[in-house]
């Protein structure tokens, strides 16, 4: 009996991923530059809300061109686009949830937070990681930044 439960409760549960798994969603915002290859965000239901998992940001404006060979206009750039992307599945910035940033010279931490504080909420900031990276996949390239946000169907 108890054997039948356990196979019971798995088949449940499995049918349940099975139905999530199908409502997951992989989009792109027009706003931002598309790299082939990946999704800029993936909808995961969690039932009146939805998580947003985005790719890692980059300085790439609309035309896939560079902004910036600075952390401070590169970090501008890069919220620009994460703003664009969360406005386009219904979210705003006050929506994150985490932060992961890749930096490729730690000194400029400070100047990565002047500029993340414009756009972040400062009463209930997200949770954050921030590494020093030897480089990143382009040499002019100084910061990516991760998202994850939650927001309310």
């Amino acid at each position: 009996m108890e054997v039948l439960a356990i196979v019971l409760c798995f088949l449940i549960w499995k049918f349940e991923l099975f139905k999530i798994r199908n409502m997951i969603q992989f989009k792109n915002s027009e706003k931002v530059f598309k790299i082939n290859g990946l999704s800029q965000v993936v909808e995961i239901p969690l039932g009146n809300q939805k998580m947003l998992v985005l790719s890692g940001q980059i300085p790439l404006n609309q035309k896939g061109e560079l902004v910036g060979n600075d952390v401070r206009t590169q970090t501008v750039q890069i919220f620009e686009n994460v703003k664009a992307i969360l406005e386009s599945c219904g979210a705003s910035l006050n929506d994150i949830i985490k932060l992961g940033i890749f930096i490729t010279d730690i000194s400029q931490t400070v100047v990565y937070r002047e500029v993340r504080d414009q756009y972040i909420n400062l009463e209930t900031p997200p949770t954050s990681t921030l590494l020093e990276v030897k480089g990143l996949f382009r040499a002019d390239i100084f910061i990516e930044i991760e998202v994850t946000a939650i927001v309310a169907n």
